[in-house]
């Protein structure tokens, strides 16, 4: 059995790290930082070591709702 990627256990935890969205969307930290800035993202939960992390469920609803737009 292969051990599973960072990324998926990251999901299967519920959350994804910054670097996680910008590699699925394929942009960079700095675009991720100016749609966080305009609102357009998803909302981020702070972690106390100043980390930020979006619901894997969150970011996925917002997926689809850019599909039917």
């Amino acid at each position: 059995m292969v051990a599973p990627t960072r990324p998926a256990r990251q999901a299967r935890r519920g959350f994804l790290t910054v670097a996680e969205v910008c590699e699925t969307l394929d942009i960079a930290r700095s675009t991720f930082y100016d749609w966080r800035a305009k609102g357009a993202i998803p909302r981020v939960i702070k972690l106390p070591n100043g980390d930020l992390r979006i619901r894997a469920s969150d970011f996925e609803t917002w997926l689809e709702t850019l599909e039917a737009a």
